[in-house]
């Protein structure tokens, strides 16, 4: 109801009606000198009026209290406009009252105290009192002090001290409409003349000189007591009158700050409260929210320290004050204490006594003159203490659930540990359907994590003892659905701290009828991610697999293992959602120690999920890159490090260490270990530390792979029965591994090398055994600690720094093998090939010499290429392109596949044409008679992929010296392309193509990949030939292709010489 509609309604026309009857009956005086015995004749028909608007008339207990202080609003501002006498011109302009104010009779304070005094409006009396500002507040507390203490019933002691407990509370609320209404007509009715007129401020503001009302009010309080103790003659007012007078010696003086209590202790109050008004029949309707409200101000207000403290009266002073009140009373008998059954002023008093009692103990009691109130004081304070033996009752069990349920119902403020207390000690007293519905409606007060954790240890404990299964399934989902609303960093820490409590989670603490369900959640969670997939936002994704796994972490993380692997594509999905969860991973701290207690559970889920049962290349790629995703450090550690979900070391340990035994270990097993080695050094960055690497028995794990790498010179060979079979695809990798870790360790072990020095000393001495090329892959882990040791044959072909080389006499490696050691260190990375190209000692000079190391070199190629990985072959071509470059190595171009030599200038493909020529040359000597049984199938397979990877690294060098057009219409013809050398790409393309189809003729088994190779480089004839057309005459194109015929004629698979003849025939 807005204020112009109240202002004129039938409740105002009511109160008007009153007001007038009761100006007729003061006749012949009027209202306005309405005296206090007349109230009793007079006042009749105004408390009646009120009587029915704030009864009848009102709908509600709301209602009711506004129109309650409409009503004392309206009638304070017609007071003090009466005593003011404004102008009625300047009040009906400015005053928002005039209408139903101007309809009233003129009245004075009296009428005010005696409606209010009869109608109980104690509070809201206090209300509009705090709405002056302090020294207007002060007179108008005067003017009720003395009001009350003349002609004084006990019905004016009541108002007295009704009033003086409101206003050592709190204000309940912020200014309402009708406060900051009345703050206005205040402000207007008591500023000075000087002030500003109309235009002043009409808000309250703060009096500088607020100190003077602390003092004001606390001394007016006190001797208005003081001047009607006598007055008194009931115990529950002595009891009351008193209570406030500990109360406010006690806030005013003795207390420094605000004590907090339990909030057990709060509540178990309140409920108290709440118990005995309803028993007294004080509590108003059923309103019990309300009740808990006052009854929590009422506690607040004995346990808050007063704003200002007062000036003009001593401690001693009001002591003196307080003894003498209480000597009065103790003469009449009015304090004597209750044996049983205390009302609630009586308990109000023992508390009241206790408090100050305890306070005022640290004071001295030497005070000179004051020491006898002091300890006069305290005697009879504890002589009336001593005579309180009730015993304070406990509130009823049903009492305390409905105030503690009414809170949490209506979310009052200052109950902020109740959810806490809610959750553990009071789910074990209340009534058990009560308490669940209760925590069901008011979800949203337990969104903390320590509340959801207090929740599950609740349910923990119900669960073992003997609860019903219905109730604590039901407690377990609404337990659930709280962690499910909490925030992500909620989430995880709650996810660690169940984690903590078993790998199984909340269903490792509860029997299986209360966990039943949980598998088709589970199911219904992951379907639902990887069916919607890129289509579900990532956030719900997270939220529904940490719903499951605070149930379940271990199933969860089964399942996410499983799905990771053999649903195509849901890895990456998967890694994502698990990188959001890091409350999953293994508890921070000495990953030693931790292992020692237990296996990381992640990888204990892999194992059991995967590892084993991996049965396709798609399953095991998938596994590799959910892992290599989850080792990415993507989350922000508690010192804003970036750490990852799956710490490598840890995967070192379940995976790697114990398969990586080629005595143990199965091939598939091993390659799978190889790959994922692999990939978690991947992850090393060669600016960043790693000192996580030498917990992971680094030493012998170089040694295994060096021993492996060892072993892969017999890859070739029959594999004997229950060995490991190792290939050159494991050569690869073993390389790069130990490469990559020899970095790592290396880099720790230069940091601290005395630590390290047995270890380095151990492994050298274990790697004596090994191949010398295994042995340059160790170099990087003992640094300086040892040369680099070759056979001395290679020291016969180089000139090497005994400083950092020194010779092996090894039984291999006699006179005449020093160009096999050469191409070995060739082979072994960039940094000795090129070592060795720098230190070779060849005499350009003496032409037998050159060609004597041609033909060496080419033995020594032919020996070392079959074990050539695919990196080593590459080496091994760059160190022969460069030799070639440098005329080191003699390879004489024949005219074996041309009638007649072209008037072409072949000087840009020397290089290329000779090193195609010494491929051919090299290939003829390993597919001869005498290395006919040097390698298996697989093995020629392998030399096949090897030439024709060389043979695509010559085309595109002959391609890289012709420009292309991007298509065909741009075409150039010769005159308008200078220089091109398109005729001389077209002769060696011819050129490559015989070498290719001769080596794959020759080769056992004609290898597919040469084949391959034959259609790319007629492909590229063909597209030179597009862009070129005039660099090949109709005769000379049917020559071409008339000879190409002939040389794929030799290819003895049909399909492949059908293939190319159709290719030639296009061209």
């Amino acid at each position: 109801m807005d204020q112009e509609s109240w202002l004129s309604c039938e409740k105002t026309a009511v109160l008007q009606g009153g007001f007038l009857l009761a100006n007729q009956l003061c006749q012949p005086a009027p209202l306005s000198a309405l005296r206090k015995e007349d109230w009793e004749r007079v006042g009749r028909p105004i408390v009646q009026a009120v009587t029915e608007i704030c009864g009848q008339l009102c709908g509600g207990n709301q209602d009711r209290l506004q129109w309650r202080k409409r009503i004392l609003c309206i009638i304070w501002s017609k007071v003090l406009g009466t005593e003011k006498g404004e102008d009625v011109d300047i009040n009906w302009k400015e005053n928002p009252l005039f209408v139903v104010q101007n309809s009233l009779p003129d009245i004075n304070h009296a009428v005010l105290f005696e409606l209010v005094k009869s109608m109980g409006f104690f509070s809201v009396y206090v209300d509009l009192l705090q709405c002056f500002q302090s020294d207007e507040q002060c007179k108008e507390l005067e003017r009720l002090v003395k009001h009350v203490t003349s002609d004084c019933t006990e019905e004016d002691v009541k108002f007295l001290l009704e009033v003086w407990w409101e206003l050592m509370k709190e204000r309940r609320e912020e200014l309402d409409s009708l406060d900051q209404l009345f703050n206005i007509q205040c402000a207007r009715w008591t500023q000075k003349p000087s002030d500003c007129s109309p235009q002043a401020s009409k808000r309250f503001k703060p009096d500088p000189e607020s100190a003077t009302s602390s003092m004001c009010t606390f001394s007016i309080l006190f001797q208005g007591l003081n001047n009607i103790k006598e007055n008194i003659t009931s115990s529950e007012l002595s009891y009351f009158g008193l209570s406030n007078c500990l109360d406010m010696l006690y806030t005013s003086y003795l207390l420094d700050h605000a004590t907090d209590l339990p909030v057990e202790v709060k509540v178990q109050n309140i409920a108290r409260s709440v118990s005995l008004k309803k028993r007294n029949g004080l509590l108003e309707g059923d309103d019990l929210t309300q009740a808990i409200r006052e009854a929590q101000r009422d506690l607040a207000a004995t346990l808050t320290p007063a704003q200002t403290k007062p000036s003009e009266m001593t401690l001693i002073q009001a002591m003196q004050t307080v003894l003498g009140i209480i000597c009065s009373w103790e003469v009449k008998g009015l304090l004597k204490m209750p044996t049983h059954d205390p009302s609630d002023l009586a308990i109000r008093l023992k508390d009241g006594l206790c408090r100050v009692l305890k306070s005022l103990e640290p004071f001295s009691e030497n005070l000179d003159e004051n020491e006898q109130a002091l300890i006069s004081l305290k005697k009879t304070l504890k002589d009336l203490l001593a005579s309180s033996s009730f015993t304070v009752p406990e509130s009823p069990s049903t009492e305390m659930e409905s105030v503690v349920m009414d809170i949490l119902d209506n979310n009052l403020k200052g109950f902020q540990d109740l959810p806490k207390l809610y959750a553990s000690k009071l789910s074990q007293t209340f009534s058990e359907a009560e308490w669940l519905s209760c925590l069901e409606r008011n979800k949203h007060a337990f969104l903390q994590k320590d509340l959801v954790m207090t929740l599950s240890s609740t349910l923990i404990a119900k669960c073992h003892s003997d609860a019903d299964v219905n109730q604590a399934k039901k407690l377990k989902d609404i337990i659930v659905d709280i962690f499910s609303q909490l925030p992500l960093p909620d989430k995880n820490a709650a996810l660690s701290k169940i984690l903590s409590l078993s790998k199984k989670g909340l269903h490792g603490c509860l029997p299986s009828s209360v966990t039943a369900g949980y598998d088709e959640e589970v199911n219904l969670a992951f379907n639902s991610i990887i069916q919607n997939g890129a289509k579900s936002s990532l956030s719900s994704a997270v939220s529904a697999v940490a719903r499951v796994a605070f149930q379940n972490p271990e199933a969860t993380l089964y399942r996410c293992c499983h799905m990771a692997v053999v649903n195509l594509g849901a890895h990456a999905l998967l890694a994502q959602i698990l990188q959001q969860l890091p409350g999953l991973r293994s508890s921070p701290g000495d990953t030693t120690e931790m292992r020692n207690k237990e296996q990381n559970l992640l990888c204990i889920c892999l194992q059991a999920t995967a590892w084993d049962k991996l049965s396709s290349p798609q399953e095991e790629d998938q596994f590799l890159q959910f892992l290599s995703a989850l080792m990415e450090p993507s989350i922000v550690g508690q010192t804003e490090e970036k750490i990852s979900f799956l710490p490598p070391e840890e995967v070192i340990h379940a995976f790697i260490l114990p398969y990586f035994s080629s005595s143990t270990s199965s091939s598939p097993s091993l390659e799978l270990c190889l790959r994922l080695l692999q990939c978690i050094l991947s992850h090393i960055s060669s600016d960043d530390a790693t000192p996580w690497i030498m917990s992971c028995s680094p030493f012998p794990l170089l040694y295994c792979l060096a021993q492996l790498l060892n072993n892969c010179s017999r890859c070739w060979e029959q594999p004997v029965e229950g060995s490991t079979v190792l290939s050159v695809e494991h050569k690869g990798l073993l390389i790069s591994i130990l490469t990559t870790l020899g970095k790592a360790v290396g880099k720790e072990v230069a940091l601290a090398p005395g630590t390290w020095s047995r270890a380095i000393s151990w492994l050298y001495g274990k790697a004596e055994e090994l191949d010398w090329t295994v042995r340059f892959h160790l170099k990087e882990v003992w640094g300086e600690h040892f040369k680099y040791e070759v056979p001395s044959s290679l020291m016969a072909v180089c000139e090497l720094s005994e400083q950092e080389w020194s010779g092996l006499v090894l039984p291999h490696y006699g006179q005449g093998t020093g160009l096999l050691a050469w191409v070995e260190c060739c082979c072994i990375s960039d940094h000795f090939q090129a070592a060795m190209l720098d230190s070779l000692s060849l005499n350009l000079l003496n032409s037998d010499e050159v060609l004597m190391f041609s033909k060496g070199l080419m033995v020594a190629v032919l020996q070392t290429l079959p074990w050539c990985t695919t990196g080593e072959w590459e080496r091994l071509l760059q160190m022969l392109c460069k030799l070639l470059h440098s005329d080191k190595l003699h390879v004489p171009y024949s005219l074996e596949y041309v009638d007649f030599l072209p008037l072409l200038d072949l000087h840009a493909f020397a290089v290329d044409l000779r090193l195609s020529v010494f491929l051919l040359r090299l290939f003829q000597l390993l597919c001869g008679s005498s290395c006919a049984d040097w390698l298996p199938p697989h093995g020629w397979a392998h030399v096949g992929r090897l030439c024709a990877a060389a043979m695509r690294g010559i085309i595109d060098s002959v391609k890289d010296k012709v420009p292309l057009p991007p298509t065909a219409t741009s075409s150039k013809s010769p005159e308008s392309s200078s220089g091109v050398l398109s005729k001389e790409v077209l002769f060696v393309l011819t050129q490559l193509f015989c070498h290719v189809v001769h080596v794959q003729v020759m080769m056992p088994g004609q290898p597919e990949p040469l084949f391959l190779c034959a259609l790319e480089i007629l492909s590229n004839y063909e597209a030179v030939l597009a862009a070129y057309p005039k660099s090949s005459t109709a005769l000379q194109g049917a020559n071409t292709r008339h000879f190409l015929t002939t040389i794929a004629d030799n290819v003895q698979c049909t399909d492949m010489r059908a293939v190319l003849h159709q290719k030639i025939a296009h061209l």
